[in-house]
């Protein structure tokens, strides 16, 4: 037969085990938030080629994670509720963006310590990084290395279609990947028709230059 102080120790079991995982929570998510608030400045100084910026605010985002993971460990709930893996896509996109840009090897998710889930859904994610690069550097004249970039955001797209597994597994991974479609087929658009101006106004100069010459020769 139950009685009250039964009750009483039930409460009060309770009640450490969720003051506990509370505790942990709230120590875990200001991390998430400065983890993904340095990867965003990371992304920010990859863009402007300021990698020891980009370096510095990626290191201190996976120091952060790993002491989310810390925190975390004896409560695996609160770890895959979300928060965490959201920061983890932010983590892999800011390095794998730099490494894009930087073209140097990808890191893995074993090197990043984070769940295939978000490295891969950071891999699509990295392809609008790459896009806004590749517009930025046309923007200044810089066509080299553009169909660099845009072979990369192919081959990437061509990885993720091939990870045909249900979102329950994947973190919505399909939907990362359709998002990826549409970057890249605008990203080609762009490029080519950048690439053909380029190539008009430079035989457009030249054809100018080659009538000032002729110009010059029939004036003597």
């Amino acid at each position: 037969m139950r009685t009250v102080s039964d009750l009483q120790a039930i409460g009060q079991a309770a009640s450490a085990y969720l003051t506990t995982k509370h505790t942990a929570r709230e120590r875990a998510l200001p991390k998430s938030r400065s983890a993904i608030r340095l990867c965003a400045n990371a992304i920010r100084a990859a863009h402007r080629d300021e990698f020891d910026t980009v370096n510095h605010n990626i290191a201190e985002a996976g120091h952060l994670l790993h002491d989310m993971a810390r925190d975390l460990s004896d409560h695996l709930d609160i770890f895959y509720a979300g928060f965490v893996a959201d920061a983890q896509k932010e983590y892999a996109e800011a390095a794998l963006t730099a490494s894009l840009i930087q073209r140097r090897p990808l890191p893995t998710p074993q090197d990043l310590g984070i769940e295939w889930a978000p490295y891969l859904n950071g891999l699509g994610e990295a392809t609008g990084e790459l896009r806004r690069y590749l517009l930025d550097r046309m923007r200044q004249g810089k066509l080299d290395g553009c169909e660099d970039i845009l072979r990369d955001m192919d081959e990437i797209y061509g990885l993720l279609i091939t990870l045909d597994f249900p979102d329950a597994i994947t973190g919505n991974l399909r939907r990362t990947t359709d998002a990826t479609r549409g970057i890249l087929e605008k990203t080609r658009g762009d490029l080519t028709l950048g690439v053909t101006q380029t190539r008009f106004t430079e035989a457009l100069a030249q054809v100018e230059e080659d009538l000032r010459h002729w110009n010059r020769l029939t004036d003597r």
